[in-house]
């Protein structure tokens, strides 16, 4: 069977070659399988080095110290440790964050809402921006965190963290950023970026599934309490046996993403730039989001007269998403687009397409061709 053209990697990243090498030769007995934890013997010793190297491999990329790096299960795990980790034990905490986060971060914040947590949820403006002013005009004096992504997950636009970082660190505030779809995709420097905890994933960056990290910044040092105890692993930050193979893999991943960011942000720009001129011949076609501050890998566009999930289904020989998150005409449209403020007619026109390492101009020009056929079809139908 023929595999559809894959065009939905904001979701997922495939791992690339050389990191499944990598990742093999920490988990059989020939290779170092040992228990990082395992101070007493040389197992436990040379799982130790691979997984410091590999915390010194994903520090590099954001250009943070390694001791910065906290390991976890993934950014969904770090966004909810930087959260709740950060307002635990304050009764009287408030939180800045945006109705169009990811899941990740608009369920934790509402679980805090639960416990008695005050939180403001900003509306960005059309392009999926949130301006430092925003959130300026959002604080308070109990105003114990701010957490806000850096890349859309949905629209790809780019959040302007440094000016609003800049804002914070003044204020004394904590700044939490979710960089899951930006790390590999984009320069990330914590040098430059006032931010205080930011959470990374090894799945969008060409690494394994179920590993990602915290980045916890040591000067002034950051204070966060532990949502996961047992043993008081990473500097009691995170309790847990660490997945060397994983930890490696996610290493190796964002070494090979610091190499490539160039030629890998280059090739994506042409990608996108071929795949939006290829549909200019097709009328009602409108670009949600930022067309300036974005990464070049996710575009996502609404198709006039045209449901998503019709064009999805239309469309066999492509792999995308859904930009309305929608399994049938009775199911909520995103919430992200609706937060950009398109209607739920809008909302349910989208689809989020997403181009990889691995994407090729071939596979653009044929998703350019199918979806002008399927649209025609569709409308024609009407």
């Amino acid at each position: 069977m023929k595999k559809p053209v894959y065009m939905d990697y904001a979701a997922t990243t495939p791992v690339d070659p050389a990191v499944a090498e990598q990742m093999i030769r920490h988990l059989t007995p020939d290779g170092v399988f040992g228990n990082p934890a395992s101070r007493s013997h040389a197992y436990g010793w040379q799982a130790e080095a691979a997984v410091e190297n590999a915390r010194k491999q994903v520090a590099e990329l954001i250009h943070a110290d390694p001791r910065e790096i906290v390991w976890t299960s993934g950014a969904t795990e770090s966004d909810n440790l930087a959260i709740k980790g950060a307002v635990a034990g304050r009764t009287t905490a408030h939180i800045v964050t945006s109705v169009i986060e990811h899941k990740a971060v608009v369920d934790t914040c509402k679980w805090l809402e639960g416990q008695g947590v005050e939180v403001t949820w900003l509306t960005p403006h059309g392009n999926g921006r949130i301006t430092a002013d925003q959130v300026a005009e959002a604080l308070q004096d109990n105003t114990a965190l701010v957490s806000l992504m850096l890349v859309n997950n949905e629209l790809g636009c780019v959040t302007d963290i440094a000016a609003i970082g800049a804002l914070l660190r003044e204020r004394g505030i904590l700044f939490h950023v979710d960089a899951a779809q930006a790390a590999g995709k984009m320069a990330v420097d914590v040098t430059r970026m006032p931010v205080d905890l930011l959470s990374l994933s090894a799945h969008k960056v060409y690494g394994p599934k179920g590993i990602g990290a915290l980045y916890v910044r040591r000067s002034p040092e950051v204070r966060i309490e532990a949502q996961i105890h047992g043993g008081g692993h990473e500097r009691g930050m995170r309790s847990g046996t660490l997945p060397t193979h994983q930890i490696v893999g996610m290493g190796a991943a964002f070494a090979l993403a610091q190499d490539r960011l160039a030629d890998d942000e280059a090739m994506l720009e042409g990608l996108r730039a071929r795949f939006i001129d290829g549909l200019a011949q097709l009328d009602g076609v409108s670009l949600n989001g930022s067309e300036e501050a974005r990464v070049p890998g996710i575009v996502n566009l609404s198709f006039a007269g045209v449901e998503a999930e019709s064009l999805m289904l239309g469309l066999r020989d492509l792999a995308v998403s859904s930009g309305s998150a929608c399994a049938s005409a009775t199911i909520e449209p995103s919430f992200v687009l609706r937060g950009i403020g398109l209607d739920d007619e809008q909302a349910h026109r989208a689809l989020r397409f997403s181009f990889g390492r691995y994407s090729t101009r071939e596979e653009v020009d044929f998703a350019v061709a199918q979806i002008i056929e399927v649209v025609g079809r569709l409308r024609a139908v009407r």
